[in-house]
């Protein structure tokens, strides 16, 4: 889930928790806004989690010199 659908998650729950006034037989359509909500806030809350997670990503070069006189490069990542 990205940040746009968790987006739309929280405007459509928001939508039929606050701005409909109908009543259909045997759901609460109230409860289902407030489910919707929660199901787009999580999901916006891990989407800043992992995406956060990946900018920490960090690559090293190094140079290594060999006996017989090469040089070779390594790019090392780590988090």
């Amino acid at each position: 889930m990205r940040i746009g659908s968790s987006v739309l998650l929280l405007a459509v729950g928001a939508v039929l928790a606050f701005a409909v006034a109908d009543r259909v037989d045997g759901v609460d359509l109230q409860a289902v806004g407030w489910i919707v909500m929660g199901a787009g806030a999580l999901g916006l809350l891990l989407t800043l989690l992992t995406t956060g997670r990946a900018s920490r990503t960090r690559i090293e070069e190094r140079t290594v010199r060999t006996p017989d006189g090469d040089v070779r490069q390594r790019d090392i990542r780590s988090r």
